[in-house]
């Protein structure tokens, strides 16, 4: 029965929307106008944001081994399979549907069913999202930013979730909560974009979104056995090591590429993303070294990943200066979440999903409000600190309505899965790892 549920899950998202597309072709109504607004394609910015979106695609990879280095080493392929799935499944629901959901024009919350099964999407520019570049390449560019933004939230419910509810849930979760959120933000006819909210390249949209709903998965999961009393350590910290690494390479990618051409914004926004990575991961390290009287290299990883969290929503609109900034007050108020918060909160955020992206998204949309200067985008608009209030409050309104909406459209579709399926491994189950329980595979085969 539950297997019959998950299949019919599965028809509903991905074989009805195929049929759909082809049904409208088949009548004549697929053909792709050419917007009339569009010019032709540029072929350097074209070049730059096909490299772009390799760089984001890398980032997912990149997160695999982040995490995968974190959990104990019973469940370290069930971290890569879980990031390599959400690939898999997220390229073919955006390509169905979930491009249509986020930027199909016109409405307040959902974009629609207009481009489903990409049609209307063709090679020619769509002037009202990137004048200078093909609107499929913009379409797979912001596929890959729908694909990593639920690979975040794995971190929190790390060694716990049965593959196939984790599935669903992605499936789901990608539907009726990314979807929205990025039509809100950024879709032409969303209401936070129509009221001004900045987010350049997903402090909202990403971080945040995924890290409430990581703080609600691992509320409602409950802690991993093992884990009261102390700390579950690494694995591999090289692992993770590399992951940051990997991560910190393709956000280049995910900020500078959010320009959506080859040009001074692109340029401005990969500056402040260096700039704030490497000041957060010398304020952690600083930090370290002052409470627990060594710096440590988990630390000064989970210091840069805060601050390319940070500076994501932030990165086409400030200088340097702000940069480093933003960078050295995430590192603070992350490890406040992480070293405060949790423990005295008593929740099993495995991988502090929570308090590296959730609080340091946060921090990075109001900073946003706060440092922005037409300066530095001309298209963008002035912060607090240069003048205008205003933009410091619909900040404020587009973070505390990204959190509600996320936390609560979450639970619910938790809450389903779990009434169905059940979202917990057995105690058994968990016990022996999830590597070898849900994938029938071990990562490192040397007897010991």
């Amino acid at each position: 029965m539950k297997r019959f549920l998950a299949l019919l899950v599965l028809f509903t998202l991905f074989v009805m929307p195929v049929g759909l597309a082809y049904a409208e072709v088949g009548t004549g109504q697929g053909a792709a106008p050419v917007p009339a607004q569009a010019a032709k394609a540029d072929s350097g910015d074209t070049a730059w944001l096909i490299v772009a979106t390799a760089l984001v695609m890398l980032m997912t990879p990149g997160l695999a081994f982040f995490y995968g280095g974190m959990v104990g080493k019973k469940n370290v392929l069930g971290i890569l399979m879980q990031c390599f799935t959400i690939l898999c499944v997220i390229s073919v629901q955006w390509v169905l549907y979930g491009y249509s959901l986020s930027f199909g024009p016109g409405k307040g919350f959902w974009g629609g069913f207009e481009w489903v099964g990409l049609k209307g999407v063709g090679l020619a520019p769509y002037a009202d999202y990137a004048a200078t570049i093909p609107h499929q390449l913009f379409m797979i560019f912001q596929m890959m930013f729908a694909v990593i933004t639920p690979a975040l939230i794995i971190g929190a419910f790390a060694e716990r979730m049965k593959f196939a509810a984790f599935v669903i849930f992605v499936i789901l979760w990608a539907t009726f909560v990314y979807d929205p959120v990025c039509h809100w933000v950024w879709g032409i006819g969303g209401w936070l974009r129509e009221m001004g909210a900045l987010d350049f390249a997903g402090g909202t949209v990403v971080h945040i979104n995924a890290g409430i709903a990581a703080f609600m998965t691992a509320i409602f999961i409950g802690k991993r056995k093992g884990s009261s009393g102390h700390a579950i350590l690494p694995h591999n910290l090289p692992f993770t090591i590399l992951g940051t690494a990997l991560l910190w390479f393709g956000w280049f990618g995910f900020n500078a590429g959010s320009s959506l051409g080859a040009n001074d914004i692109a340029v401005n926004a990969f500056v402040v993303t260096n700039t704030a990575a490497a000041a957060a991961g010398m304020t952690w390290a600083l930090i370290d070294w002052i409470f627990n009287r060594k710096p440590t290299m988990l630390g000064m990883a989970t210091g840069a990943v805060g601050g390319l969290v940070a500076i994501t929503p932030a990165a086409g609109f400030v200088s340097a200066l702000s940069a480093i900034l933003i960078g050295v007050f995430v590192s603070i108020f992350c490890y406040f979440a992480v070293a405060w918060i949790k423990p005295k909160f008593g929740y099993d955020d495995a991988l502090d999903v929570f308090g590296v992206h959730c609080v340091g998204g946060i921090w990075g949309a109001l900073a946003t409000g706060l440092f922005a200067s037409k300066a530095v985008n001309p298209a963008g608009a002035d912060g607090l600190f240069f003048g205008n209030p205003k933009q410091f409050l619909v900040q404020l309104v587009a973070t505390a309505v990204t959190i509600a909406y996320s936390f609560v459209a979450s639970f619910i579709i938790y809450k389903v899965i779990d009434l169905v399926m059940k979202v917990r491994v057995p105690e058994k189950d968990e016990i022996v790892g999830l590597d070898l329980t849900q994938h029938h595979e071990k990562a490192y085969t040397i007897l010991e």
